[in-house]
Parts: C-alpha cells; structure tokens; sequence
C-alpha cells in the first residue's frame, strides 16, 4: 500500500474513531512531506499533547499522551512519579513492554545541577551529552524515561510518556535517535 494512501487512512482513522483514547491524533504531511526531517519532539504536559515537527517547523504527527501519576512539577528523584521538564534528545531506540520506544536523554547535566548532584555525575553526564549517548540511569536522579505506547486514558506511568499504541509505531517510524525532545510544563 502506497504510504501516501496509508496516512491518509490513518489520519481518517484517528478523527472517526470512536474508540480512540487520545483526545487529539492526526498526522499531516507524514515522513514525505516537503520541509524536512523529523528533528524535534515537543511534549506539552498541561496541554496532554505530543507534536513532532521538522526542522521547517512543520507539523509532522500530533498526538494526546498520558503521564507518570503525579505529573505536575518536574522530575526530581527515582520514585517520584514525574515526568521530567526540560530539553532532552532521543539516546535510545528500542523495541521494550510496550511496543516501540523512545528512550529520553533523562537526566541531564541541568537536571542534575539542580539536584546537587556530585561534581563526577555531572561531568559524566556532560560527556555523555556531548557524544549524544544515554546518560546514567542507575542514579538516583532515576532514569530510563521514554516514549512508547500503552495508552492515554489517564495518567499511569512510573515517569514516561504514554501514547496510543499506533502513535507510538509512528513516533519510532519517523523520529531518528538524536532527535531533539522538549519537554513544557
């Protein structure tokens, strides 16, 4: 099937579907679309809102997602329940338990400033930064933050970023490792 024909079936899909989840799902223009590459995932926390743009801006799939169970405020620590706030980059692809995901470059050097983190994690995590590699995860600062699928009927995850399951084959499709991810209140 010609993938021009398959998003449009996608697209129609989304709106009408009265089963969907997600309050918000379209892909306009899908990986085809003049303008560029998809370069940057913008997740918008209040707004339950993925949207990946190109490096022309344009508007390449958008998307509702769900969060980890005490979403307001920005991750701080293992445990807590928070997605992280902040700018981030794509250090991981992977098939995992929830279909295809995203790993998020969690925790950053900022991030870990701002939790006083010791002078060795942050310089490691600044190299890390640097070669566009996945930072430490085993800190306490937690980690192992991604996007994948499972759902966004509510907000249910340990920190990470849910979508639909199909959004999530797409997200995987069309965002390379790299790709930067920005994360809003």
């Amino acid at each position: 099937m010609p993938s021009r024909l398959l998003f449009s079936i996608t697209f129609i899909y989304s709106i009408w579907n009265p089963f969907s989840a997600a309050p918000f799902c379209a892909i306009i223009g899908g990986k085809r679309r003049k303008g560029g590459r998809a370069i940057t995932i913008l997740i918008q926390k209040s707004l339950r809102r993925l949207t990946l743009l190109s490096d022309a801006g344009a508007v390449l799939h958008a998307c509702g997602i769900a969060l980890g169970g005490c979403p307001t405020g920005r991750k701080e620590r293992e445990g807590d329940g928070r997605t992280p706030e902040g700018e981030y980059y794509v250090c991981l692809k992977k098939i995992g338990k929830y279909g295809p995901s995203l790993g998020i470059s969690y925790p950053s050097a900022r991030d870990a400033l701002l939790a006083g983190a010791d002078e060795k994690l942050i310089a490691l995590i600044r190299e890390r930064e640097i070669n566009k590699e996945r930072p430490p995860w085993g800190s306490g600062l937690g980690g192992e933050i991604y996007i994948h699928g499972g759902g966004t009927g509510r907000d249910w995850t340990a920190g990470c970023v849910a979508l639909n399951d199909g959004d999530a084959r797409i997200l995987y499709e069309l965002a390379p490792q790299g790709a930067r991810v920005v994360i809003e209140p």
